[in-house]
């Protein structure tokens, strides 16, 4: 069938008369009429009577304008909603991040763009920073806050923040003698390690052998609360995001070493796949993102980044 027929059909059967159609849909009536002509020869049967200079229509026209009006209404809502979307009045974001971010940054994040596009579903995935980038290019996701574990030549890392790992015991730890610890003190030390592919793992896997030191490992695992746990009973040592042990530390029930000639950080980075085109949601986001990611490159955490939003907020 051909839609452009059909359409001219509907506007001369909507106002009765193919002048006014003509006007609505800028073409000429003669145009209508040869158009209209082919449509009920396509269909086998007449579509209008005319009488005097009015028209009617058919039985078999009034039952087809009844048929085209519900496709012609879809295809309004179908314009309707492309353009709800263009303009982010609705949408999927789908991001990806690793669980510490997860938990201690993204709400502000997700806070922030909801308040700007209400109608924009979030949908947040969680994993190692490994994961992550594989799901980029699955296609879950299209945009992850993450460590940059390895190159990939098809995504895109812009480095965001720089987040300081540290070293964490129990408050009755016999380390806590000393104002500092070198590597060789951890050599014996039962180490609780972050899951292999994330940051911090490739990280701390990195020092130890930069020292010559093989990690004593105890266990290692995804959770930051079952590591802080464990670290709490005296089972063993950890390195994490310090922004994962604030309340902790300042309330007595883990404690931090320096190490020696040591500081720690954990390099973080937007990440989206080079040739693909975002979707307006995920390119809103990402937009947001570098608004807010600090232009030096002294080393900046989460909470100074949310703390410089805010303060441009106020």
């Amino acid at each position: 069938m051909n839609f452009n027929q059909l359409r001219i059909f509907y506007y001369a059967a909507k106002h009765q008369s193919f002048t006014v159609a003509s006007r609505k849909l800028f073409i000429t009536q003669p145009a209508v009429t040869a158009q209209v002509k082919s449509l009920e020869e396509h269909c086998g049967f007449k579509l209008f009577k005319k009488r005097g200079r009015k028209i009617y229509l058919t039985d078999e026209g009034k039952t087809l304008l009844d048929y085209a009006g519900k496709i012609f209404q879809v295809e309004k809502e179908i314009e309707d909603v492309i353009e709800d979307m263009r303009e982010l009045k609705r949408g999927i974001l789908r991001l990806g991040t690793t669980k510490t971010y997860a938990r201690y940054f993204m709400p502000f994040m997700m806070a922030s763009f909801h308040e700007s596009f209400p109608q924009v579903k979030i949908s947040l995935d969680e994993g190692s920073s490994l994961d992550m980038t594989r799901s980029l290019l699955d296609l879950r996701n299209e945009i992850a806050i993450i460590a940059k574990v390895d190159d990939h030549p098809d995504i895109c890392f812009v480095p965001f923040s720089q987040e300081e790992l540290v070293l964490i015991i129990a408050p009755s730890h016999s380390l806590l003698q000393k104002k500092s610890v070198a590597m060789k003190d951890l050599r014996n030390q039962p180490i609780i390690m972050k899951e292999t592919g994330s940051g911090t793992r490739k990280v701390v896997n990195q020092l130890f052998h930069r020292h010559g030191i093989t990690p004593d490992i105890l266990m290692e695992t995804s959770n930051t609360e079952f590591i802080k746990e464990l670290v709490q009973r005296g089972d063993g040592v950890s390195f994490v995001v310090r922004e994962a042990v604030v309340p902790e530390i300042q309330e007595g029930r883990i404690a931090t070493l320096p190490i020696r000639n040591e500081r720690i950080f954990l390099d973080v980075s937007i990440a989206y796949l080079k040739n693909q085109h975002l979707s307006p949601p995920a390119q809103a986001f990402l937009n947001i993102l570098s608004k807010i990611a600090p232009k030096e490159k002294q080393a900046q955490g989460i909470r100074a980044i949310m703390a410089n939003m805010l303060s441009r907020w106020k």
